[in-house]
């Protein structure tokens, strides 16, 4: 059996980022990737002026003190250019920025992009995802048309995230919550929120809440917290 891969740090943030709510959190992972440049996936907001994404992500990351570069990923065609995967392969600090998760998983699902995400992550570095991004890592994926599920990626399997947690419309989050497969965790995240998984375990940053629903139970964390029950 060959040596168990090593893995890196998986930032599930519910929406709201850039911001200074997500400031701290932001800045301690880009001291645990050792990344000079953070590598921008703008591909959610396709359709919703993508420019203006790798813009702020740009700004942002210039006041932490390092470059934010956006790669031109906005459909399968460019998920699947072996020269923009290669970039991703060698990244140790990648983020997902929010939009539709829906096109999100048409572009990344079963791509050349993809799997050099997940050779990233599993080979040490920071994969970060906000709104859309955190729904698709994960499976079962809320589905935005309604509150149900449908199939995400699985980076994270057995969990599934909500995010705007508390701002969202009641009934969508009720229908989540109901909706349930037995096996998961809802994990509802606030904007400005991170649950994040670390070689050594899950923990809570950010400004909001981290709830979890799953098993009858519903536990609420806060930055600092160590949430129980959550996948490996």
């Amino acid at each position: 059996m060959g040596a168990r891969r090593s893995t890196g740090s998986l930032a599930l943030v519910g929406g709201g980022e850039w911001g200074p709510g997500a400031r701290d959190f932001d800045a301690d992972l880009l001291g645990r990737s050792g990344a000079d440049e953070v590598l921008i996936l703008p591909t959610a907001a396709a359709f919703e002026h993508a420019d203006r994404v790798g813009d702020r992500a740009e700004a942002y990351f210039r006041e932490l003190g390092t470059k934010a570069r956006t790669l031109p990923v906005l459909h399968r065609t460019e998920a699947d250019d072996h020269a923009i995967a290669k970039q991703v392969r060698s990244a140790k600090f990648v983020y997902i920025a929010d939009g539709s998760p829906l096109h999100l998983r048409s572009v990344l699902k079963e791509s050349a992009l993809f799997e050099a995400l997940l050779a990233a992550y599993h080979g040490g570095a920071v994969l970060a995802a906000s709104g859309a991004g955190a729904t698709l890592l994960c499976d079962p994926m809320v589905d935005p048309r309604g509150g149900a599920y449908t199939v995400g990626l699985g980076v994270v399997k057995n969990l599934a995230v909500f995010p705007y947690h508390g701002t969202a419309a009641t009934h969508l989050r009720d229908r989540s919550i109901d909706l349930l497969p037995r096996n998961a965790v809802l994990a509802g995240i606030d904007e400005a929120t991170a649950l994040v998984k670390r070689p050594d375990g899950w923990t809570v940053a950010g400004a909001g809440t981290v709830t979890l629903y799953g098993a009858g139970a519903t536990t609420i964390y806060t930055a600092g917290d160590v949430p129980d029950g959550l996948p490996d």
